[in-house]
């Protein structure tokens, strides 16, 4: 009896094997175009790349066999799809979150600089150091204000890579002219050493 059971139940398979094999897998192929869909809000085609094409690879191998009428291979391939586009979809959010970490980072850095400059600029200006003198540093001041709300409205766009290139080298530059105008400071109010009566 047991045979008897196996037998049938190996019977069984194969006949609904057949069956799911003879016509195209429409569903897995349709479920993987959703997910790499998903990928591709989550930001996988830019902050996951290779995940996503290879996703996107599998299913253009799917589309392929069912023009070949090998369903097999189609329902390996939408399922193959379909497991690296939610792979590519989180590769993307992860991706994501540390690009917008490392740029609001740079921003924040060049912030913070851009303030220290000012107000090494104030204080130059107080000690009277000549104008031309710091006419590099108020150009710089000048051009990273600009840079800064560049890089602020594509953090705001959710374009991370483009705000960390809007201020790359940005940082070393300001902090460059924070020491010049320190030490045009310095040399100023040393020559100013109020005279005795």
């Amino acid at each position: 009896m047991p045979r008897l059971s196996v037998l049938l139940c190996t019977i069984i398979c194969t006949v609904v094997l057949s069956a799911a094999c003879s016509a195209p897998p429409q569903k897995e192929i349709d479920r993987a175009q959703q997910a790499i869909d998903a990928a591709r809000a989550a930001g996988a085609e830019r902050y996951a790349p290779e995940a996503y094409a290879t996703a996107t690879a599998a299913l253009q191998q799917s589309h392929e066999a069912v023009e070949q009428r090998d369903y097999r291979l189609a329902l390996s391939r939408a399922v193959d799809a379909s497991d690296r586009a939610q792979e590519a979809e989180q590769a993307a959010s992860e991706n994501k979150t540390r690009a917008r970490s490392a740029s609001e980072a740079a921003v924040n850095g060049a912030t913070a600089a851009l303030r220290q400059l000012q107000a090494r600029l104030k204080l130059a200006e107080e000690a009277r150091v000549p104008p031309r003198e710091l006419a590099p540093a108020r150009r710089t001041a000048k051009d990273a204000e600009a840079a800064l709300q560049k890089a602020r409205t594509l953090l705001s766009s959710g374009d991370y890579g483009g705000a960390r290139t809007a201020v790359s080298g940005l940082d070393e530059q300001i902090r460059s002219e924070n020491r010049v105008v320190e030490a045009a400071t310095t040399l100023r109010t040393a020559r100013r050493v109020p005279r005795k009566r």
